[in-house]
């Protein structure tokens, strides 16, 4: 049997960061590694253990070759079984099941990449996701940690982050100039729906609410056809929308906070508190 050069695990992450972040400045940033030793490293990779290109350059740009994504295939499945054992081995006990619950807008934006990286680096734990507005959540007590919306001053538990509501309509339509107000909002449990009726009634502006759904993507659809206008959180802004505000005769909205709960009279187990510290960090980003 033919014998080939071992491939150091180290050498692969780093070019799977190069092909994630697009280029060796911030791929060095990631793994932690000066911007010469990431270049040394995949020197070292394409010259003397798989001796191909893995790289075109042109100029500052990088992208792969045919070889470099045939590598990166394999590279993220190594990396995956290399998790795995370790996990396994090294911590026994992270294996079981941890329960989120989460309003629709939140999964949408925030969860995918915390998902993601936690099921990379702990792929024998399931995670449930239970998609509910914030005020059913409040209610529910079988959940290990529940993310919600609050009002600033009255949060609970550990703030992820603070951030306007914003009015926002869809690039190149005018439904805000409509009277009375076309509005796709959430069903009525939602905060952000009676936040922004509040402020309409207040500044005695006339408006329907001709729209509605439980579904981020549901809302989003009708926006972006120019049919109605939304208020959301600005993070939840997509590149078809825009913000209107006060120039466009709507009122200015509350911000809000969103938070992290822990199951209330519950030992928290370590597995419910690895995921917790991952939604922290992905809710930074």
């Amino acid at each position: 049997m033919a014998e080939f050069p071992s491939i150091d695990t180290d050498l692969l992450r780093t070019f799977a960061a190069i092909a994630d972040h697009g280029g060796f400045t911030r791929a060095a940033e990631v793994v932690n590694r000066t911007q010469s030793a990431v270049s040394m490293q995949m020197k070292r990779l394409e010259d003397d253990v798989l001796k191909c290109a893995l790289f075109q350059r042109d100029g500052r740009n990088v992208s792969l070759t045919p070889e470099g994504h045939v590598l990166l295939g394999y590279a993220r499945r190594i990396l995956k079984l290399h998790s795995e054992v370790f996990n396994t081995l090294r911590q026994p006990h992270m294996v079981g099941t941890v329960k989120i619950g989460s309003p629709d807008d939140y999964v949408m934006r925030f969860l995918p990449g915390v998902l993601s990286r936690f099921a990379q680096d702990y792929p024998l734990i399931n995670v449930e996701v239970h998609c509910e507005p914030s005020v059913q959540l409040l209610q529910r007590n079988d959940l290990d940690l529940t993310i919600v919306t609050r009002k600033p001053g009255s949060e609970m538990g550990q703030v992820l982050r603070q951030e306007r509501f914003v009015w926002m309509v869809a690039q190149g339509f005018s439904p805000h100039e409509q009277t009375p107000l076309p509005l796709a909002m959430f069903n009525t449990d939602c905060f952000c729906r009676t936040w922004a009726c509040n402020a309409l009634d207040i500044m005695q502006r006339e408006y329907r609410v001709a729209y509605t759904s439980a579904s981020l993507a549901a809302i989003n659809a009708v926006v972006s056809t120019g049919l109605a206008v939304t208020a959301q959180l600005q993070s939840l802004l997509t590149p078809d929308l825009r913000i209107i505000g006060e120039a466009e005769n709507l009122p200015l909205l509350p911000s809000a906070s969103i938070v992290l709960l822990r199951k209330p009279n519950n030992a928290s187990s370590p597995i419910i508190e690895c995921f917790a510290e991952y939604i922290v960090e992905g809710f930074k980003l």
